[in-house]
């Protein structure tokens, strides 16, 4: 049997831990029906070749755009016409999840929201009208629920499906905007889903409750929000110092296991914001410290392995610098940094945190206005990278093995290639481990690029084949920071197409070279980060 490499790290023999790659195990998109464009596919199978991503969860599977609930029917002119019992059809979402899975992507399945027809309430979210309400009829419900998951195993076979995630519903505590129902008929919701997938196949993988954020305060301690408890943190003159806790998974842990109920996973979304709302009625916008990622994180992944649950995957089914699709920090390399910082730190502390999302192709507000407008996308609507996507590509080039963990970052090894590889950042000094917060227009984040100071990265790794090479990419505000060039070409609102191309171009122009390995086998990495620098090692050759 082959031994494997031993490699010296700054002249010493490093024990090998484990490197799990949360950041390409799920990603996030808008809804269904977006993934039906053309240029949507695009985007996603780009995005996969340079990630590895391996599942994709979206809203909207059963918005009525999706028409897989039909209790009347007709040919547009004049209304419908009721069906004597509801008919099921897949055809739209057949084409969706092809898509993924001939990608080798699976779907990390959000089940909702709710099709009008079965909706207690008519009022929606969105610009493309999501229905956030119970059900009027839980059998129809429960009905729906079977007819799809029995439809995807006949399709795809129980093998595959048995693979995926069923996460019930979406940010129900966000009252009345994501559920209009309170905290225990979500609960009833999930006891009937739950139930009725599992009678199924036993073996399908079910969770929830995909609550938001943490919270210092009992303002969701009830059935509805109260946001009289919020009051003080609204007022607090040091958010950081509260203590902040998970949304209703205590809660939604101890009515399972009171009923018997199985949870494969729980999830939640760790945005780490937060919208308190003050005296005067009015919302102040939080941001939370560089690492409250890392300790909602160790405090979730306690709460679960002490309870009833123990074996229960953590699943972050939502995560960005913010939750706002109009922030303009997105478009920036400070969140490519950020967001580096917070994976590398976090990779042991669950299965997935899905970077929400992938695209700009995105409408729950309608679509954005300009090519740089705050999107959540790794690339703009109109497929240009940005920062946070070099970020992701120079993660997915780390290898599975950690040879050396520094604040800066991190030295891998591939475990099946022995490839040696690297991600090193810089989050300035001057952030006094604040983080990022967010912007309503570009200009505003600019400030941020004076910070500092540079940070030089220095490293030997020793083990290597005199002669081989590794290319180095840098990812800084003068290299691969497409929003800057548009910033200076005046902002334009529509790009013409010699605009376009001139701004991938500068997406792409990371600053790249390329080093060679002594013949002592030592290669000797000394480089000077700018602030907000990423900066990848790759073995090349």
């Amino acid at each position: 049997m082959k031994s494997k490499p031993r490699f010296r790290i700054d002249g010493e023999l490093r024990e090998e831990t484990a490197l799990p790659h949360v950041w390409s195990r799920c990603i996030g998109a808008g809804r269904a029906n977006e993934a039906l464009r053309a240029d949507w596919q695009r985007q996603f199978a780009e995005v996969v070749a340079a990630t590895g991503v391996e599942y994709l969860r979206f809203h909207g599977v059963f918005h009525d755009d999706m028409f897989v609930y039909r209790d009347s029917y007709g040919g547009g002119f004049g209304p419908d016409a009721p069906l004597p019992s509801p008919v099921y059809t897949f055809g739209y979402v057949d084409k969706v999840f092809d898509f993924l899975l001939d990608l080798g992507v699976r779907p990390f399945v959000e089940l909702g929201f709710m099709p009008r027809a079965l909706a207690t309430q008519t009022e929606t979210v969105f610009w493309w009208g999501a229905h956030c309400s119970p059900p009027k009829d839980m059998a129809r419900w429960v009905e729906l629920v079977e007819r799809t998951v029995e439809h995807w195993i006949g399709r795809y076979g129980p093998d595959e499906v048995r693979q995926w995630r069923f996460e019930v519903w979406n940010e129900p505590n966000l009252v009345p905007h994501f559920w209009t129902g309170t905290k225990t008929e979500y609960f009833e919701l999930y006891e009937h889903t739950v139930r009725a997938i599992k009678a199924i196949d036993p073996a399908l993988k079910v969770g929830g409750p995909a609550t938001s954020v943490f919270v210092p305060d009992d303002r969701y301690k009830g059935e509805t929000e109260d946001r009289s408890a919020a009051l003080a943190t609204a007022a607090a003159t040091d958010v950081d110092a509260l203590d902040w806790r998970p949304v209703w998974i205590e809660d939604f842990i101890a009515w399972c296991a009171g009923r018997h109920l199985p949870i494969d996973f729980v999830s939640a979304h760790l945005y780490p914001t937060d919208f308190a709302y003050g005296a005067n009625g009015e919302a102040v916008h939080i941001t939370r410290y560089a690492d409250a990622t890392y300790d909602d994180l160790t405090l979730l992944r306690k709460l679960v392995q002490n309870s009833p649950y123990p074996e229960a995957e953590i699943h972050i089914t939502e995560w960005s610098t913010s939750p706002s699709a109009r922030d303009f920090i997105h478009d920036t390399p400070f969140a490519a940094t950020s967001i580096t910082r917070s994976y590398l730190k976090c990779a042991t502390l669950a299965d997935s945190i899905s970077y929400w999302t992938f695209t700009d192709v995105f409408e729950e507000g309608g679509a954005g206005i300009g090519p740089f407008h705050g999107g959540f996308g790794l690339v703009n609507e109109g497929g240009i990278h940005k920062p946070t996507f070099h970020a992701f590509r120079m993660l997915g080039r780390l290898g599975d093995r950690l040879l050396l963990s520094t604040p800066d970052g991190v030295v891998t090894r591939d475990s099946r290639t022995s490839a040696v590889s690297a991600v090193f950042f810089n989050y300035p000094e001057d952030m006094a481990m604040k983080g990022v917060a967010a912007r309503g227009s570009y200009p505003a984040t600019r400030a941020l690029a004076e910070l500092g100071p540079a940070r030089r990265i220095r490293h030997s790794i020793g083990g290597l084949r005199p002669g081989g090479t590794f290319l180095v990419e840098i990812l800084d505000w003068e290299h691969g920071n497409a929003a800057e060039a548009w910033y200076r070409l005046g902002s334009p609102l529509n790009l013409s197409r010699a605009e376009h191309d001139h701004l991938g171009g500068v997406a792409d122009a990371l600053l790249r070279y390329t080093l060679t390995v002594p013949d002592d086998g030592v290669l000797d990495l000394d480089v000077e980060l700018a602030p907000w620098a990423v900066m990848s090692l790759t073995q090349a050759a």
